[in-house]
């Protein structure tokens, strides 16, 4: 259909599905797990975007997504492509009034839903809608946002033509060029209010076929997705890496049912976040290697060849893990504003500790202060109606990441913490809190760690324990818990977790030790805004919710 180098998805889909219409591409569990060719997909994101085009889309319009991973978010996403619409995904976690706000500061025309509950978080919040968007759900549904039905989708798509759908898929290639506008997402990164995150079909497409570059694929691969594809890097790197490359995709039935998901497809490559590797590292922490030497690699089906990581730095004893049981696990990074991928490794080129080197036609730079500066194609075109907050992170053509790191003499990069986390004592001290909580959440007592000490003499720290670890110490210790109802009250314990801080942090200098700490009885969740929906840190939120407790901790000397 085309012969030049592609700067569009719609580019992308539509020599894909030329090239590759009756081979194997998708795997869905509905009951058993059921297989699609790319012809079947392909005619499903036609009809698709011929009924956005009768619902009066056009080239430019907005349409928002409220939806957990599923067959129909895949389709939605590569039907908005077909029909020139912009894609505004909403993660699915977020409350009725967060995705009020991203539908109606994105000026949306049309709304897609999951589920309905997904439709009820919106009816209690009708009244802040646009009157005049439209509302359609995947489930059926009888419930309405307001006075606006919400329509079953399924029941509207039009039958398949392959006349007129051929016609739409050459007129969308040749009207999308690379600059033209193709999704905004909202992003809250650790503070302040979303931005929406404008990205090209060019920023898109380039990451897309430079983050596939280092990694040889073929139609047998098969990626199984979890992570959220409202998210970018599940988006970049799970959707668009699988037309792009013209592998097989399995849609992870739930994020709780990864394990046994790669047990039934057997996938060879997998994308995740560090806490999900850490979590399948404290599992198989028994297990020895010389008597189990395929024990990591068959909890993923046996056929695993490659693992990423991304979206928060992935502790050395994780990578140390997955190395001595023969998966690797390679971690790569970048952000919502560089679509995300800045830096990657090789299957061959691998660091302990570094995040890999910039991907082809990707700039890597450190500013004098520190700061992770990157530019190339993969930079966003800017937020969403805010020059402002534009101009303050892209200066000179250089994104400036808000990351602190360094290059090695060989390119390749470390992070060592976010520019904007530094916590500077009250004696000057400059101190990286993600490193200290890195090294504190690598005891398998503590699940979560927040490092406190901004403007204060000394750092302090909220301690989320690992519970089912600690009652297995509890009852190895032979300590008593029945005297007390909360065994976090119990001396015993505080002096446990005491012993663990100071072993963990024994590596680092006298001013970046841990003075005192308090054990938390709950953990830090999405759900209560302390953690952003790739599960950083909200370290603002985290501050105002426990305040009482921080101050406790600074009340006496």
């Amino acid at each position: 259909m085309t012969t030049n180098p592609p700067d569009s998805v719609v580019a992308l889909l539509a020599s894909r599905l030329e090239e590759s219409a009756d081979q194997l591409a998708l795997w869905i569990k509905s009951g058993d797990w059921r297989s699609r060719t790319w012809r079947e997909v392909g005619n499903d994101v036609l009809r698709m975007a011929s009924w956005l085009v009768e619902q009066g889309v056009e080239p430019g319009d907005r349409v928002a997504q409220l939806s957990e991973n599923r067959y129909e978010w895949l389709l939605a996403d590569l039907a908005m492509h077909v029909a020139g619409a912009v894609h505004v995904p909403i993660h699915a976690p977020l409350t009725g009034e967060q995705a009020a706000f991203q539908i109606r500061d994105s000026g949306a025309r049309l709304v897609l839903l999951s589920t309905s509950e997904q439709v009820g978080k919106l009816a209690a919040r009708a009244d802040e809608l646009p009157r005049e968007i439209q509302c359609f759900g995947y489930d059926s549904c009888d419930r309405a946002i307001g006075d606006r039905p919400c329509r079953n989708l399924w029941a509207e798509l039009p039958e398949y033509d392959e006349g007129s759908a051929q016609e739409l898929l050459e007129a969308a290639v040749a009207r999308t060029s690379g600059e033209t506008l193709a999704t905004i997402l909202y992003t809250s990164g650790t503070t302040g209010e979303p931005k929406g995150v404008m990205l090209s079909n060019r920023n898109l497409v380039s990451n897309t076929l430079s983050a596939i570059e280092p990694f040889a694929q073929c139609p047998e691969d098969l990626r199984l997705t979890f992570l959220p594809l409202s998210h970018i890097f599940a988006r970049t790197c799970d959707l668009y890496c699988w037309v792009a490359s013209g592998s097989q995709l399995a849609l992870a039935e739930a994020r709780e049912t990864v394990l046994a998901d790669c047990v039934a497809v057997r996938p060879t490559l997998l994308n995740g976040v560090p806490y999900f590797f850490e979590k399948v590292a404290s599992a198989l922490a028994d297990v020895d290697v010389a008597t189990a030497p395929t024990a990591l690699r068959d909890l993923f089906g046996g056929r695993i060849r490659l693992c990423c990581s991304g979206g928060a730095a992935l502790p050395d004893h994780v990578f140390d893990f997955f190395t001595k049981h023969g998966v690797p696990l390679l971690q790569g990074y970048g952000l919502t504003e560089t679509s995300p991928v800045i830096t990657l490794p090789s299957e061959r080129g691998v660091r302990r500790g570094a995040v890999g080197r910039a991907i082809p036609d990707v700039e890597v730079r450190i500013a004098e202060d520190g700061e992770i500066l990157t530019r190339g194609p993969h930079v966003m075109l800017g937020y969403f109606k805010n020059q402002a907050a534009t101009n303050d992170v892209i200066r000179d053509g250089w994104l400036h990441t808000g990351d602190i790191g360094h290059l090695d003499e060989d390119g390749y990069l470390f992070i060592t913490g976010r520019k904007k986390e530094l916590i500077v004592t009250s004696s000057g001290k400059n101190i990286a809190p993600v490193y200290l909580e890195s090294l504190l959440t690598q005891d398998s007592l503590i699940a979560q760690a927040v490092v406190i000490g901004d403007d204060r003499k000394y750092l302090t720290a909220l301690i989320v324990p690992e519970f089912a670890a600690l009652d297995a110490e509890i009852a190895a210790s032979g300590i008593d818990a029945s005297r007390c109802a909360d065994v976090l009250q119990l001396a015993e314990v505080f002096k446990l977790f005491e012993e663990r801080i100071a072993s963990r942090l024994a590596v680092v200098s006298p001013y970046e030790q841990v003075r005192k700490f308090t054990l938390m009885n709950r953990g830090f969740t999405v759900e209560s805004s302390e953690l952003t929906p790739k599960l950083t840190l909200r370290r603002d939120y985290i501050h105002a919710n426990c305040r009482d407790l921080i101050e406790a901790m600074y009340s006496t000397g």
